[in-house]
């Protein structure tokens, strides 16, 4: 259902322009957390092809424009680092990929992922190629491209069909607790969260890869070695474990 002939064929299945832009304006509207801002959204398939790219303002300029690219990155960095049995949001990467920390850096060793977020490089000229009126339309330049990258806070998840993984979006233009937050919304307007058999590191099986946050789980130190991330502006009006269960 992609919008490019470019990538028709290996974009069967997945959400078009439209279908994208209408789950984004959806999930912007029913979240009240972060900054409020609009977003950019964007859908690859399990290979990392862009299938689709959308923003949720009235036009590109709406959103920061920065996060056209960090969208596109969310979701590859999704589809990337989840599989059939465990789905991995980018938020749950974030501790795992940050170095060491605290005063005695000897002994405070870094995350098990470090160093993940440089591990598959942007391609500029995918994600900077074409005339920039077309970004966020259905001709938007990457679409039927691989731009690649790397992004390790809230807003990516791979989407599933029948419990298997048919690629991933990408959402940004807020904080990163209101990125996934809309991420989720995004994908379960698009009724692709059928995650029958999917696990995740969330400790919620009706939220298998939701986003963990210190001020829920009572870690309050905003150093973690696990899969949790700190908390974000005006989390309270968003609290992740309110959001709709997964379909099992």
């Amino acid at each position: 259902m992609a919008d490019s002939s470019a990538g028709k064929e290996a974009c069967n299945g997945l959400p078009s322009h439209a279908e994208l832009k209408n789950a984004l304006i959806s999930a912007v509207a029913s979240e009240s957390s972060g900054l409020d801002f609009d977003m950019w959204g964007t859908i690859v398939n399990r290979d990392g092809v862009v299938c689709a790219v959308a923003f949720s303002g009235a036009n590109r300029g709406a959103q920061w424009p920065g996060s056209r690219v960090i969208s596109a990155q969310k979701a590859n960095t999704a589809n990337a680092f989840s599989l059939n049995g465990l789905a991995l949001s980018t938020g749950n990467l974030y501790s795992a990929a940050q170095g060491t920390s605290g005063a005695n850096a000897e002994t405070m060793l870094g995350g098990s992922l470090y160093g993940l977020q440089f591990s598959n490089p942007v391609n500029p000229d995918v994600a900077y190629g074409g005339h920039p009126k077309h970004y966020g339309q259905a001709n938007d330049p990457m679409v039927g491209k691989r731009p690649g990258g790397v992004n390790v806070f809230g807003g990516g998840l791979g989407l599933y069909k029948n419990g298997q993984i048919i690629g991933a979006v990408g959402v940004s233009g807020d904080t990163s607790c209101a990125d996934h937050n809309i991420a989720w919304r995004v994908r379960n307007n698009l009724q692709l969260d059928q995650m029958q058999g999917v696990g995740g590191v969330s400790g919620d099986p009706d939220r298998p890869d939701n986003i963990i946050l210190d001020q829920y789980n009572g870690n309050k130190d905003g150093v973690t070695a696990g899969f949790e991330q700190p908390g974000c502006l005006n989390d309270a009006s968003g609290d992740p474990r309110a959001l709709p269960a997964v379909q099992h």
